[in-house]
């Protein structure tokens, strides 16, 4: 099997694949990937649906973050990856020579662990990510004010900051930051939104709200999302997905994970005997 190597790409990410004609956003087949000499991952094939919220759930170290970021080839900042296997993202191979890693992340969003909105203003960061991808430079001043409305609309953070647009980002409270961190990703119209653990840095509300917005983004967009947190893995998904040491054990409807789990080990870490 050979190895996938960081390319040199100048064309866009263009997607094959359409909502209407297959299922899945993505599709990997016998995934590996090292750091160094220790392997992360080991033949993780798996299928995510569109238009749902998958959750990966399983101990810490045991690869979720990991494969979460192999979706958008984030791994590759980091100079001893190695990784072999296919990933294909709607239809198209994320690893194919014509794909352009910018273009990639632009239809590929993600949120973090912990909120980084930019020290600038609330306004900027929602524009912020068209300025990367060259998407503004046209734009006349009442669409750029139409899209920041609009996305943050859309995280239900208008009527919270609409007159304090200009004021930095990091003045909002940790959930309100991670709201604009997602209002972010939304006027690039991305296909999938991963994220790492949204609502770690939050408190009970905070974590209410996001899982509400979470919940409000499954039809527009696949979502997803690593969590620690089994109550929210119920609660906030549809389909989860337990790994282990690197392996995918189980993938279900969460439903049927969580009531009816098909393997032992699947059974333990729920019940908190491990992890």
């Amino acid at each position: 099997m050979s190895t996938i190597a960081p390319q040199v790409v100048t064309t866009e990410f263009t997607p094959t694949g359409s909502r209407q004609m297959d299922d899945d956003s993505i599709r990997t087949n016998d995934l590996n990937l090292w750091y160094g000499d220790f392997q992360a991952l080991m033949n993780v094939s798996v299928n995510i649906k569109k238009g749902i919220i998958t959750g990966l759930i399983g101990p810490s170290g045991c690869g979720k973050t990991t494969l979460l970021r192999c979706f958008n080839r984030i791994n590759e900042r980091y100079g001893n990856v190695t990784t072999t296997g296919d990933i294909e993202i709607l239809e198209k191979n994320i690893y194919d020579s014509d794909v352009s890693v910018r273009q990639l992340r632009r239809s590929i969003g993600m949120v973090f662990q912990r909120p980084n909105p930019l020290p600038i203003s609330i306004y900027d960061n929602v524009l912020f990510g068209m300025g990367i991808h060259d998407a503004d430079k046209s734009l006349s001043k009442s669409n750029r004010n139409d899209i920041v409305e609009k996305s943050l609309r859309e995280v239900d953070l208008w009527n919270t900051v609409k007159d304090r647009l200009k004021s930095r980002a990091t003045t909002l409270t940790l959930e309100q930051q991670q709201k604009l961190c997602i209002a972010r990703l939304l006027p690039l119209k991305p296909d999938i939104i991963l994220m790492d653990e949204p609502c770690s840095a939050l408190d009970a509300e905070g974590i209410e709200k996001v899982e509400n917005l979470i919940e409000s983004l499954r039809d527009d967009y696949t979502v997803v999302i690593v969590t620690h947190n089994m109550a929210q893995a119920r609660r906030a998904t549809d389909e989860c997905i337990f790994m282990l040491l690197g392996e995918i054990i189980e993938h279900s409807k969460t439903s049927e994970l969580f009531l009816n789990p098909q393997h032992e080990k699947t059974e333990m870490y729920i019940q908190g005997r491990y992890g």
